[in-house]
């Protein structure tokens, strides 16, 4: 049975760091791309960051780039999403994803590129 499951998330001042883990049961990530999208108050879901698995090939969105970060801890099937200087605007929901392909991440990731998904994590960044 396919699962992912985040954790890592909580409530931190801005400034602050925070480190989210999605750590993946039921294959193997060699042929998988692993996806970390969030939703924000109000707004639509949207892809920040991801990792190819056949290549080592990652990805991050500009207004995040710089501040965060993502990698792969094979042997714990698990990816992280390193998240330094959190600002308010980052309160979300996050969550990971996994969706098969082998090549290279060069953009970002678009929801229906994902067949599974994990139940979310809220960070939420407030003094």
């Amino acid at each position: 049975q396919v699962q992912l499951v985040e954790s890592g998330g909580g409530l931190v001042q801005p400034g602050g760091t925070l480190r989210l883990s999605c750590r993946v049961s039921g294959f193997t990530l060699n042929s998988y791309v692993i996806a970390w999208f969030r939703q924000r108050p109000g707004k639509e879901r949207e892809g920040i960051s991801c990792l190819s698995n056949y290549d080592g090939s990652r990805y991050v969105v500009n207004s995040v780039k710089g501040r965060f970060t993502i990698s792969r801890e094979s042997a714990k099937n698990t990816v992280y999403l390193q998240m330094n200087y959190l600002e308010p605007e980052d309160t979300a929901v996050y969550y990971c994803a996994a969706g098969r392909y082998e090549g290279t991440v060069d953009r970002s990731p678009y929801e229906h590129e994902y067949n599974y998904w994990g139940q979310g994590t809220q960070v939420t960044v407030s003094s």
